[in-house]
């Protein structure tokens, strides 16, 4: 094969694996993955069928995300018994550093961590936190890239109100 024609198909498998990769995060319309599949160590939830979910993904190092788990303990304590499900999804790499966190931010909705990664590789989250809002009928509707204090407190708020309102 001549070199010109060898390049062309280098860049060619180059941009189909660019575009498998683009096609492969999380983003607003997508269903979202059955984590039950994910080797997520912690429990998760009996269900979450017919549920309004935020789905955080953090880490312990994250200043942002120490500020944003208040406000979601707050959010799933005023909204669980209409339907709201927060599931924060940890990618610290060891238990310790996320157990360590654990105890000086405790909360009320359902820590995992996602020690191998494969839940993280799933959705691509861009910025610690990152969390997907998802409807009753398993949609991601919704995605916040970082914690802006009240201001995503509001969004999160109007969101979860508006998802919780909505018939699936």
């Amino acid at each position: 094969m001549n070199t010109s024609l060898l390049k062309s198909l280098a860049l060619s498998a180059l941009f189909a694996g660019t575009i498998a990769n683009t096609h492969a995060a999380l983003k607003v319309g997508d269903s979202l993955p059955d984590l039950a599949s994910y080797r997520l160590e912690g429990t998760l939830p009996d269900s979450l069928k017919g549920k309004v979910v935020v789905l955080d993904f953090w880490a312990s190092w994250c200043g942002p995300c120490a500020e944003s788990f208040p406000v979601m303990d707050a959010l799933q304590k005023k909204y669980q018994d209409q339907g709201l499900v927060i599931l924060a999804v940890s990618v610290d790499e060891k238990a310790a550093k996320m157990d360590a966190f654990m105890k000086n931010h405790p909360v009320a909705f359902t820590v995992v961590r996602d020690a191998d990664h494969q839940l993280v590789a799933k959705a691509e989250p861009q910025t610690m936190p990152t969390s997907f809002v998802i409807d009753r009928a398993g949609k991601v509707r919704y995605l916040h890239n970082g914690f802006h204090g009240t201001a995503t407190q509001k969004e999160y708020v109007e969101q979860i109100e508006s998802l919780l309102k909505a018939t699936p």
